[in-house]
């Protein structure tokens, strides 16, 4: 610009996200402190006291759910243990809007309460975008989303990796309730 000399950046925010090259960890970790801000904000809301209905309690939840997924495909290939911090943040709401007992299951509770886990919309949101990607008019798109995935031994995961993930137990758990529950329809 004007011949003007760019600095070269590490790290950038753009549109609330920080992209760098270890960026899973600070996008996780800001999405946790907007997820328990809300989440106190919304406790009176949304907690077994409340007389809203749990169908109110879920919508008002799905709107606290788009902060949750707001950067999903960025960061659905980060480590499984900081994804399981976001979705012990949703088993709590689960549990909290329907006034669960403890003993109850997570499963149970995503599944009467039609909520996909964390890792599952995660999965869904990648592959409607590569399926969009690959179809679209700009060349440079369409060649970013063909790749053939690493070796399984690579260390480095892609995003396109989430596709061929098996799902972890929650997921499983839930869409095995899933079946069961189509199967007696």
């Amino acid at each position: 610009m004007l011949d003007a000399n760019i600095p070269w950046q590490l790290n950038y925010k753009y549109l609330g996200v920080t992209l760098d090259k270890i960026y899973t960890s600070e996008i996780i970790s800001g999405v946790l402190e907007y997820c328990i801000f809300y989440k106190a904000r919304l406790g009176a809301v949304l907690g077994r006291k409340s007389k809203l209905s749990r169908r109110n309690k879920r919508t008002i939840y799905k709107m606290h759910w788009t902060v949750m997924t707001y950067t999903s495909p960025v960061f659905a290939h980060a480590a499984q243990k900081a994804l399981h911090r976001l979705q012990v943040i949703q088993n709590e709401f689960c549990r909290a809007a329907t006034d669960a007992h403890w003993c109850v299951r997570n499963s149970i509770l995503h599944r009467d309460l039609e909520l996909p886990t964390i890792s599952k919309y995660m999965k869904d949101a990648s592959k409607r975008f590569f399926d969009i990607a690959g179809s679209h008019p700009n060349a440079l798109l369409r060649t970013a989303v063909d790749y053939q995935p690493p070796h399984p031994t690579h260390l480095i995961p892609r995003p396109r990796n989430v596709l061929t993930d098996p799902p972890d137990a929650l997921t499983a758990a839930v869409e095995s309730f899933n079946d069961v529950s189509d199967t007696h329809d």
